[in-house]
C-alpha cells in the first residue's frame, strides 16, 4: 500500500476472540494467553508479536497495552481482549500538513464496530524505549499481521463485507 502524497487511504481488518486462555497458573498474575494485532513491513520474525520488532506496531489483548518497535513493555492504549469480541485495527493515511511530501499515519483500533480509541504514529515518542517508525508511514507494503501465546481461538476477518466496522 503506497498511496499518493495527495491521496488519503485506510487499511483495516477485524479478528473475533473465540476463546483466549483457559488455563489456570497457580500463583502467577502474568496471563496464560494472548493475542495481538497490528502491522509489520517485511520482512518480520514470525515468532514475534506485532509490535516488538521493528517496523512494527500491535495493540496487545492481554494488557491492551499498544506497541510501536518495541518490547519494552509499551504503553496503556485499552482493556485486555474478552472472549467473544470483534477487535479491528486500521491506519489512515493523510498527506502531512507539516513534513514535505510525507504522510500522516493515525492507527486506530475499533471494539464490536466502533472505535475505541486512536493515535498519531509520529507523535513524540520517547527514543529510549521506541524505535524509528520507518517502514510504517505508508511509504512501504504493510501487512495486517496477528500473533498469539497460549491456549487462543480466533477468526480473522480482511474482507470489507464481514466487518462490523464501517470504515
Amino acid at each position: 500500500m503506497q498511496p499518493q502524497s495527495h491521496e488519503s487511504r485506510t487499511v483495516y481488518f477485524e479478528i473475533r476472540v473465540l476463546k483466549m486462555g483457559g488455563y489456570e497458573s497457580a500463583g502467577s498474575e502474568e496471563a496464560d494467553a494472548g493475542i495481538a494485532l497490528g502491522f509489520v513491513a517485511a520482512p518480520y520474525p514470525a515468532w514475534r508479536l506485532p509490535g516488538w520488532e521493528r517496523a512494527s506496531l500491535g495493540v496487545h489483548g492481554d494488557d491492551g497495552r499498544r506497541y510501536v518497535n518495541n518490547n519494552m513493555g509499551g504503553k496503556d492504549f485499552t482493556t485486555s481482549f474478552s472472549d467473544g469480541e470483534v477487535i479491528g485495527i486500521g491506519m489512515t493515511f493523510k498527506p502531512a500538513h507539516y513534513r514535505a511530501g510525507g504522510l500522516d499515519a493515525e492507527v486506530f483500533l475499533t471494539r464490536d464496530g466502533e472505535m475505541a480509541g486512536s493515535w498519531d504514529l509520529f507523535e513524540e515518542r520517547d527514543a529510549d524505549e521506541e524505535g524509528e517508525v520507518y517502514g510504517l508511514g505508508g511509504t512501504h507494503d504493510l501487512l495486517g499481521a496477528v500473533g498469539f501465546f497460549g491456549r487462543v481461538d480466533f477468526e480473522v476477518r480482511f474482507h470489507r463485507d464481514e466487518w462490523l466496522y464501517r470504515p
